[in-house]
């Protein structure tokens, strides 16, 4: 166990005048951080805000190398010369799956927010003879809502202030969005380098890690990003490949039942699909939302349909695609949602499980680590036999 500790820098004593140097160094930097946060938060705030394009530029070139390497494999025949021919295959591709989910949705918006105001009159005259049924029937004291839609035209009067008093937020976002441009160029510019030159950086990344730690901690890191590059790329390749199918169904559905604005519904079902758990629910509520202006029997239709659509997903279809590729059991799974949904919102909840999965399994590596190095040999074995170490722990 000694010889083990003596491979570990943080369990050596300061021996040489450089060592304890290093230790007074880092003393007084840890000092000057803490005494001054604010200036230091501030500097890696704006530190982060310079980088953001190129964080951006990161994510487009790790989301597009999914079709240029099948395309440079099985297309270009693995030829170096060729790179960029499939680099730009991937990006026609992604700007025409882009420019098709904006063309089909977008006018079914503009229709449904048209027709919405068109016709609502005759929507609030509905629900007023629904109020007054409920209220006869069954002796309901439903007057205050009666009232109100009484007053739809004070109400809409409302709402057109408050869309006129929002308009300099509207123009100075549309500004903001106009000002990004050098950004939005920036991240795709960075994204197209980080594809061409993606061995090369990957090879420098390694030098890098294997020159600034011990073996042991370079060759633990490596094989954590793997497993979790592994991880992030099997599970929302699976979960797209899942959500595309459900869209299809959902919209073939929609046609069958006759349910209105059936493109706009099941884009809206199969994007939030993608978000594990909580997804349906999300995307079946502004769904259903839409669909109840213009008929509530269709939406309780939808409902129905969508219930049984998710279970078809959650049993047959999600199974068959994505299998276990987490190993996270459906408590851990609802816990990540919560956690990083709290954290970062929307795209917390998007990237919490394969996020997870990875910290899950680098507590589990620290554990069998600890306890063969601690010699609790039977706890290891038990603890080995319940969650088993990969090829490259075991050799070690």
């Amino acid at each position: 166990m000694n010889e083990q500790n003596d491979h570990i820098w943080l369990h050596k004593k300061p021996e040489t005048v450089f060592d304890w140097l290093a230790i007074i160094a880092i003393s007084i930097a840890l000092y000057l951080m803490l005494g001054h946060l604010n200036v230091f938060a501030g500097g890696i705030a704006k530190l982060l805000d310079i980088a953001a394009p190129f964080a951006s530029g990161i994510v487009i070139a790790y989301v597009l190398d999914c079709i240029v390497r099948p395309v440079q494999r099985y297309v270009m025949k693995e030829k170096p010369k060729l790179r960029w021919l499939s680099i730009l295959i991937a990006y026609i591709v992604a700007a025409l799956i882009i420019t098709l989910l904006v063309s089909m949705v977008v006018p079914q918006v503009i229709s449904s927010i048209t027709m919405l105001f068109t016709n609502l009159p005759l929507y609030i005259s509905n629900v007023q003879n629904l109020l007054d049924m409920l209220q006869n029937r069954y002796g309901l004291d439903l007057s205050r809502a009666t009232e109100m839609l009484d007053n739809y035209e004070s109400m809409m009067n409302s709402l057109t202030e408050v869309l006129k008093s929002s308009a300099p937020q509207i123009m100075a976002y549309v500004s903001s969005v106009a000002s990004n441009v050098v950004d939005i160029f920036t991240a795709l510019a960075s994204s197209v380098y980080m594809l061409a030159e993606k061995d090369k950086l990957l090879r420098q990344l390694r030098t890098m890690v294997h020159a600034f730690f011990p073996p042991y901690i370079a060759d633990t890191v490596l094989e954590t990003c793997s497993f979790a590059n592994n991880n992030f790329e099997g599970f929302f390749g699976g979960k797209i490949i899942d959500s595309a199918i459900i869209g299809l169904l959902c919209y073939i559905g929609c046609t069958l039942l006759r349910i209105p604005n059936a493109v706009l519904v099941s884009v809206i079902v199969g994007v939030t699909n993608i978000i594990p758990f909580f997804g349906p629910v999300i995307g079946a509520v502004p769904a259903t939302l839409l669909i109840l202006i213009e008929s509530p029997v269709k939406a309780l239709t939808f409902v129905i349909f969508v219930l049984l659509l998710q279970q078809v997903d959650g049993n047959i279809i999600g199974p068959k695609i994505l299998g276990n590729r987490t190993g996270l059991s459906g408590f851990w799974v609802m816990f990540s949602i919560i956690l990083f949904g709290g954290l970062w919102g929307i795209v917390g909840m998007v990237i919490c499980v394969p996020l997870f999965a990875v910290i899950y399994d680098t507590i589990r590596r620290l554990v069998l680590r600890g306890l063969r190095r601690n010699g609790h040999m039977e706890l290891w074995e038990a603890y080995r036999s319940t969650y088993p170490e990969p090829e490259e722990e075991k050799k070690k």
